[in-house]
């Protein structure tokens, strides 16, 4: 029976530190805490003094000759590692451009959802290019191209500003934003607007004590058919005055 080929689209491997004993080198060159240089030392001699501290001999400079080694607690190396990656993840994050493009005609339910995209992108740490195209006849119009872009800008000066004043260039008008620090942007409204629509679509609250009596017998007895079963009499009704007589 053939088996199947397996997956050849294998992730890269994390990268593997090395402590303590699983160092490859006969000697290494120890730092403390401090980032204070102790000299090279063979590699039994890094792990006693490793020991005698109460800390990790850890390798952070594997490619070097001999190795770098580093006087730290592995789990705070670790933790302080981790923290670095997601700095350069934000910074990476906040090098992407996202474009929105407008027209000088634009409806105003689709002006709204551009505007609410690039909120979205500006709060994600994103720049923003604004491009709005001319067609046609429209080039004979170009102020209204330029209200329609800075009337977007102004709305988003809570989150971010401007590299520089709207350009013409060809065709089209274009205006680059870059997003405000995060004490100083605003608050994206659209996170906050979903608890409303929970609250909106909450039940309805029970009826009162009295209102559920009242409802309890929702098709009360009318007065003319509790005349004619006997039970009760017309009362001040129109016929009451009436006799009804069997059929022979």
């Amino acid at each position: 029976m053939s088996r199947p080929f397996s997956s050849r689209s294998f992730s890269p491997p994390a990268p593997f530190t090395r402590v303590n004993g699983k160092i490859r080198a006969r000697e290494v060159r120890v730092i403390d805490g401090d980032q204070k240089n102790l000299g090279l030392m063979p590699l039994s001699e890094g792990i006693n003094l490793a020991r005698s501290k109460g800390v990790d001999l850890v390798e952070v400079n594997p490619n070097a000759v001999p190795p770098v080694c580093r006087l730290v607690d592995f789990g705070k190396f670790r933790y302080e590692q981790a923290k670095r990656e997601k700095e350069s993840r934000k910074h990476q994050h906040a090098n992407k451009v996202k474009e929105i493009q407008l027209s000088p005609n634009i409806d105003p339910h689709d002006f709204a959802v551009k505007q609410q995209h690039a909120v979205d992108f500006l709060c994600e740490d994103m720049k923003v290019k604004v491009t709005l195209r001319f067609r046609g006849r429209e080039m004979a119009h170009k102020e209204l191209g330029f209200q329609q872009v800075e009337k977007l800008v102004q709305s988003l000066t809570s989150f971010g500003h401007p590299d520089a004043p709207a350009k013409l260039l060809g065709k089209g008008i274009n205006v680059m934003l870059s997003p405000l620090p995060r004490a100083k942007r605003g608050r994206n409204l659209q996170e906050s607007g979903s608890e409303d629509n929970h609250a909106a679509l909450a039940p309805l609250p029970a009826p009162a004590p009295a209102e559920a009596a009242n409802n309890s017998h929702p098709r009360e007895q009318r007065p003319a058919e509790a005349a004619l079963d006997g039970s009760k009499e017309f009362g001040n009704h129109a016929f009451a005055s009436l006799e009804f007589k069997p059929r022979s």
